[in-house]
């Protein structure tokens, strides 16, 4: 985490609450906070202390620019010279640079928002889009990774941004338990397909949905009955059937053809493996069952399934 002068808490914080959390559910996250100087005062006036100094990075880091209050540039710029050097030096060795609100400034200065596709807080987009010519500088999105660099719209979309990142890491499972720890809704950029149905359908708050839904994602491949479900839900059967609708809109085995549908579909695409493995392993009876769903649900047969990947 780059903790820059006049830090806006927010930017820092709600991606840190991200990490953190994640890392509480079994991600490997180790948490740095880095600037020039030991001691910096917040936008908001509190005082964050115990920064460690710039350290060397490497390709499996993540280097995390919260936005400050952007002033009159100084002496050095708006950033300093030796900060715009490390983050050079950090995109050069494969680490990955992700931006949150007003810290895309930092990007744009060092030259590493070129002929890339980012954003910013929707107040900057104009500026940041004479500043920095060459950068691709979209708005009404909340986030947008291009190749090694992220950069996020204002305040709490940061949050977002990181959902995002715990999503790539670790995927769709993980990142809805800890949406769900946060109480946050879990919501797309805008600029892209439809989200995933591992993360849809989870801005409720009934957790025992949550713990149906849950087990769903990590049994894919067994059979499950409605009395199956509703003992992981500690209800009947029939008030899972009534909570699961009332909470996102389906039934659970309707979720659950869902769910199996988008792994088959994954797994179709990214790997060799046949019709049949594939239906065995997200849980359909054989591989005439899958192509039925399938084109039924995408509107062509697994055999075309690459084309799937762009639906």
């Amino acid at each position: 985490m780059l903790v820059q002068p006049e830090v806006n808490l927010l930017d820092l914080g709600g991606p840190v609450q991200v990490f953190d959390a994640a890392t509480g559910l079994g991600a490997g996250y180790r948490l740095e906070y880095v600037s020039q100087a030991a001691q910096v005062a917040s936008a908001q006036g509190l005082g964050l202390a115990g920064l460690g100094p710039l350290p060397a990075t490497g390709p499996g880091d993540l280097v995390l620019i919260p936005g400050p209050r952007l002033g009159e540039p100084g002496p050095e710029g708006l950033v300093p010279a030796a900060v715009l050097e490390w983050l050079r030096a950090a995109a050069g060795c494969g680490a990955r640079l992700v931006s949150v609100c007003s810290g895309a400034v930092a990007l744009g200065e060092a030259g590493l928002l070129d002929g890339r596709r980012c954003t910013t807080h929707w107040s900057l987009i104009d500026r940041l889009r004479r500043c920095y010519p060459a950068a691709r500088m979209r708005d009404a999105v909340l986030y947008v990774h291009d190749g090694p660099i992220s950069t996020s719209a204002g305040i709490s979309a940061g949050i977002d941004l990181a959902l995002s990142l715990v999503e790539r890491d670790h995927g769709p499972a993980l990142t809805a338990a800890v949406a769900r720890e946060l109480v946050v809704y879990l919501r797309r950029d805008g600029s892209g397909g439809q989200i995933s149905p591992y993360l849809e359908h989870r801005s409720h708050l009934n957790s025992a949905v949550h713990r149906v839904q849950d087990h769903l994602a990590q049994h894919l491949d067994a059979p499950h009955t409605l009395a199956d479900l509703a003992g992981v839900a500690h209800l009947s059967p029939r008030g899972l059937s009534r909570a699961f609708t009332a909470a996102i809109g389906i039934t659970p085995l309707e979720y659950q053809q869902r769910l199996r549908l988008e792994r088959a579909a994954t797994l179709l695409a990214e790997t060799d493996l046949t019709v049949d493995a594939v239906s065995a392993r997200c849980g359909f009876r054989d591989g005439r069952h899958l192509r039925r769903l399938f084109k039924a649900r995408y509107g062509l047969p697994p055999s075309q399934s690459r084309l799937a990947a762009t639906r």
